[in-house]
């Protein structure tokens, strides 16, 4: 009669990190890595790694002198995210991003949407508060509510990261808004330069003042772009629009601006995030004002991308954020923030320019 083997379904690399915890539990003292490799037999490789993923996770301490030690398994961590908007794509992205890093470390995240308003936002913080989370992520433009948020979690002892606007109580986390500004006007000034031979009749900047200063300074840089490069463009022809990031109503107060100026040729739109940019080059579309407009945002959204991609498109830049690395970079800094560990009270992230050059096309 043929002898038949039951089939067992194991993880030889979990089998093998369970050895290495169940040693340290039981030895109940600090180890070495090499200690650990020859009572586990296990690769030297395999133990480093498995051991630097304990102590990532708090399963295991590492003293100074490089001992491991098994320590009880505190909580698992809860962080809360107020995010932007779902209706805005950045926010969206942020988001996903966000819940990735999240679930990569182990840490739960509480996601509620501040739908673009500042009252919800604060209702949000204060259910952040309810539901006793160890830190919280904000991500909300208006600034006159910041303070009311910062202050409802500094009464509570939460930590908090506020993600592009400053907030009080809390580290900052985002770009660097006047130099990304900076950027973005330069390529307007290029485009002036080499292909309407320095004519410049308007600047408009889509800002978005409720943010507050800081993310104002992202227009600000964008005008001081385009001056560095043509000093003569009087100061007048430098005009603000509230745009508040918003698609349609950028769209409306760009095709408002080029009704009422229908013979001029040369004008170059900076806005202070790529919805606001669409929206405008939206109105350039309905006008049949391609020729006239160049157009630079901020976030490199899909949809923007796609857009200057295309050989005459109006819309001929953008600044990206990097919005992938957002997730980890704020997971690592809010996990830093609970152990105690000093950190800038400015973390600024990379970005990187986007144009029909760089994208070689």
């Amino acid at each position: 009669m043929r002898k038949t083997t039951k089939r067992l379904y194991l993880i030889p690399v979990l089998s093998k990190a369970l050895d290495i915890l169940e040693l340290l539990q039981a030895e109940n003292q600090p180890m070495t890595l090499e200690a650990i490799h020859r009572l586990t037999k296990v690769s030297k490789t395999t133990v480093y790694r498995v051991l630097k993923t304990y102590v990532h996770r708090g399963y295991l301490s590492q003293s100074s002198d490089g001992m491991y030690r098994h320590v009880t398994r505190p909580k698992k961590l809860r962080f809360g995210f107020g995010g932007q908007s779902a209706d805005m794509p950045f926010s969206v992205e942020v988001t996903e991003s966000l819940k990735s890093a999240a679930m990569a470390v182990g840490v739960d995240l509480l996601v509620l949407d501040n739908c673009y308003d500042g009252p919800i936002a604060i209702k949000n913080a204060e259910e952040f508060v309810s539901s006793r989370v160890d830190l919280v992520i904000e991500f909300q433009v208006e600034q006159e509510v910041a303070p009311v948020i910062g202050d409802k979690l500094a009464g509570a002892k939460i930590p908090l990261i506020a993600i592009d606007i400053p907030h009080p109580h809390a580290t900052y986390f985002g770009v660097d808004n006047y130099r990304v500004g900076i950027e973005a006007g330069e390529v307007l000034a290029s485009h002036a330069v080499r292909v309407w031979n320095r004519k410049v009749d308007w600047v408009l900047g889509l800002d978005l003042p409720e943010a507050g200063q800081l993310v104002q300074s992202r227009i600000t840089g964008a005008f001081e772009g385009v001056r560095s490069a043509i000093s003569d463009i009087p100061e007048e022809c430098f005009v603000r629009l509230d745009g508040r990031g918003i698609r349609e109503r950028s769209r409306k107060l760009i095709s408002d601006f080029l009704q009422r100026h229908p013979k001029d040729k040369y004008i170059l739109i900076a806005a202070a995030t790529d919805t606001s940019a669409l929206g405008a080059l939206d109105a350039v579309k309905e006008q049949k004002r391609e020729k006239s407009v160049a157009i630079v945002g901020q976030d490199a959204l899909a949809e923007a991308v796609e857009e200057i991609r295309k050989e005459r498109s109006p819309f001929i830049g953008s600044v990206s954020h990097e919005v992938s690395s957002y997730g980890p970079s704020l997971i690592n800094l809010g996990l830093s923030l609970l152990r105690g560990q000093t950190v800038p009270p400015y973390n600024y992230v990379d970005h990187k320019l986007v144009t029909r050059e760089t994208l070689g096309t």
